[in-house]
C-alpha cells in the first residue's frame, strides 16, 4: 500500500508542475523582459540569426530550485 501512495504523490506532484509550465507557455510572452535580459545573447548577421538566453535561463533553474527545496522541505 505504501508503493501505491509514494506513486500517487508522485503523478501528483508530475500534474502540478505540467500546470505551472503550462501556465508559464501561456503568459512568457506578456512578460516583457523575459527573455531579454542584459547576458542573454544575440547574434544575427546577414543569412544566420542566434540567440541563446542565457540569463533567463540561469533565473528560471534559481526559481525552480528554490520552489523544489521548499517541496522537499516538507
Amino acid at each position: 500500500m505504501g508503493e501505491l501512495s509514494a506513486f500517487g504523490k508522485i503523478l501528483i506532484g508530475l500534474g502540478i508542475m505540467m500546470i505551472v509550465v503550462g501556465g508559464l507557455f501561456v503568459i512568457g510572452g506578456k512578460i516583457p523582459f523575459l527573455g531579454r535580459l542584459p547576458g542573454d545573447i544575440a547574434i544575427q548577421k546577414k543569412n544566420f540569426s542566434f540567440y541563446f538566453p542565457i540569463t533567463t535561463c540561469i533565473i528560471i533553474s534559481i526559481v525552480f530550485s528554490l520552489i523544489m527545496w521548499l517541496l522537499r522541505k516538507r
